[in-house]
C-alpha cells in the first residue's frame, strides 16, 4: 500500500471514528472536550502516517538505515507527540482526559492497523513488489 493511500485511510477511519464518537457523546462533552477529542485523535492519525511513511522508506535500504530510520524516528515522533499533549495543555488549555484518551485509543487502533498493513506487505511473494 502506498503512503497516500494510507494516509487517506487512516484520516477517514480517524474522521469517521470521532465523529461517530462526539455524536453518541454530544451531550456529555463540553466544547473544549470535544476539541480535545479531535486534538488527540488527530496527533494519532499524523503519527501512524510518520511511521509508515518511515517503514516504507526504509524497506530495501541497509540494516543500519533501516534501523535509524525506525528508532530515531520514534523518538522523534514521541518526542514531538508528547510536545504537543503538553502544548495542548497547557498552552491551548485542552481537558486533559478527552485529549489523552482520544490520543491512546486512536494510536492502539492505528497501531494496529499498521501492523496489519506491514504485515501483509512482508508476506507477499519475494517477486512482487509495491511502489511506495
Amino acid at each position: 500500500m502506498t503512503v497516500p493511500r494510507y494516509a487517506a485511510i487512516v484520516f477517514l477511519s480517524v474522521a469517521a471514528a470521532v465523529a461517530a464518537a462526539l455524536v453518541g457523546l454530544r451531550e456529555r462533552l463540553g466544547p473544549g472536550d470535544a476539541v480535545a477529542v479531535v486534538a488527540g485523535a488527530s496527533l494519532a492519525a499524523v503519527n501512524s502516517v510518520a511511521a509508515y511513511g518511515l517503514v516504507c522508506w526504509s524497506m530495501g535500504r541497509s540494516n543500519g538505515a533501516f534501523f535509524r530510520a525506525i528508532l530515531g524516528g520514534m523518538l522523534v515522533r514521541m518526542t514531538i507527540m508528547l510536545a504537543a499533549v503538553v502544548a495542548g495543555i497547557l498552552a491551548f488549555g485542552l481537558p486533559q482526559l478527552p485529549l489523552v484518551f482520544s490520543l491512546l485509543a486512536a494510536f492502539v487502533a492505528l497501531l494496529a492497523f499498521e501492523l496489519a498493513v506491514i504485515s501483509r506487505r512482508l508476506a507477499r511473494p519475494a517477486g512482487r513488489v509495491e511502489a511506495t
